[in-house]
């Protein structure tokens, strides 16, 4: 869900990520996603339902990272299904900045296009991994520009793919005041709530794991009506397997977008 968040505190999201690494590897994701739309006395309703796959690209080029996501999905609308694709490339430079090359993804299904970073340093995850209280965030949901803030806070660890991984769970709330996404034409004053987890590698720091959820609720900005919204989008990601072996060990500060 094109903004990274930022955390405050001892973990700083939004900021740099470098790979020691000389060979690119392919991750391999499972994606699955659904958008609720509903505007009360109006009866409007609609549901949208996503299944794909997806594929992570990582490479060095010199002293710069380089990911890159491509998506095959299936969307249904209104029963109606339609095959399409979507992609997402970010670069993250010696000076710490993260540069999205190119955004192709407007149903936002890749994994650069949602609110945690793919990959951070190892430090970064112990220091997750030793959180015994949550810690506040914030950030710009990807899906409406609008900030958000919250929590961060460790959560039960597990297995993926026989990889150990480390949980982050994380709740955060925002006004929502504008139009509301792919429905320009209809103005909303609410609140948006983003729920969800992500599951990074112990050994890579890698994500392989994540569970989002937005929620925006609140009634129609215009003279005519004040009618009840609301909005719910869910996406599921989550690692299948690895195209080719390669080490992408961070080397250095990379953080939580």
């Amino acid at each position: 869900m094109a903004a990274r968040p930022g955390l405050v505190g001892s973990l700083a999201l939004v900021v740099a990520l470098f790979l020691s690494t000389e060979a690119s590897a392919d991750q391999l994701y499972r994606v699955s996603g659904k958008d609720s739309f509903q505007i009360g006395s109006r009866d409007l309703r609609s549901e949208i339902v996503y299944d794909g796959t997806q594929s992570l690209t990582i490479a060095r080029l010199g002293t710069t990272t380089r990911y890159v996501a491509h998506v095959t999905y299936t969307k249904t609308d209104a029963g109606a299904s339609a095959r399409a694709t979507g992609s997402f490339a970010s670069i993250m430079l010696p000076s710490g900045e993260q540069r999205d090359e190119r955004n192709g993804d407007p149903d936002f299904l890749t994994i650069l296009n949602q609110p945690f970073a793919v990959q951070l340093d190892l430090d970064t995850l112990r220091e997750v991994a030793r959180l015994d209280s949550p810690v506040p965030f914030a950030f710009a949901s990807p899906m409406t520009g609008g900030r958000l803030s919250g929590t961060l806070r460790h959560i039960t660890d597990g297995t993926i793919l026989g990889e150990r991984v480390v949980g982050v769970g994380f709740e955060a709330r925002g006004p929502m005041r504008g139009a509301i996404p792919e429905h320009s034409d209809i103005l909303l004053s609410g609140a948006m709530r983003m729920t969800g987890a992500a599951y990074y590698t112990e050994r890579t720091a890698l994500l392989l794991e994540l569970e989002a959820t937005l929620t925006i609720s609140g009634n129609l900005a215009d003279k005519a009506s004040s009618d009840p919204v609301t909005i719910v989008y869910q996406r599921s990601m989550r690692a299948t397997a690895t195209r080719e072996a390669a080490s992408t060990r961070p080397s250095a500060s990379a953080r939580l977008r």
